[in-house]
């Protein structure tokens, strides 16, 4: 199992188009190609950034989830019609993570 933290930096103003964009349709089209979102949060100072955990078999399931989602053209005319006004991304940072082997997550219920 591999892990990908995912950062956006917005572009001024569009967090919440973001935001909107991914409680409806965009986290149904991450399901319906095998990209599987562990947990999502947006910067609690303020800044305009989101990060999310995707969880993915290995890199070549992780490669291939991803082109499937782009290439869909539900995606591709999601995509183009929130973005009329201006793109809501300005940089995306990708992080490829393993789990400790010692590590055995208790959270969110042990808090």
């Amino acid at each position: 199992m591999i892990y990908e933290l995912r950062i956006y930096h917005m572009n001024p103003g569009k967090l919440q188009n973001m935001h909107n964009r991914f409680e409806s349709p965009e986290l149904d089209l991450f399901k319906k190609h095998g990209i599987h979102v562990c947990d999502m949060w947006e910067d609690h100072t303020g800044v305009e950034k989101i990060y999310y955990i995707c969880a993915f078999r290995d890199l070549e399931h992780r490669e291939a989830a991803w082109k499937s989602f782009a290439d869909d053209p539900e995606w591709q005319r999601v995509s183009e019609e929130t973005q009329r006004d201006g793109k809501f991304v300005n940089k995306v940072e990708s992080y490829f993570m393993s789990r400790a082997p010692y590590m055995k997550p208790e959270w969110p219920n042990k808090l």
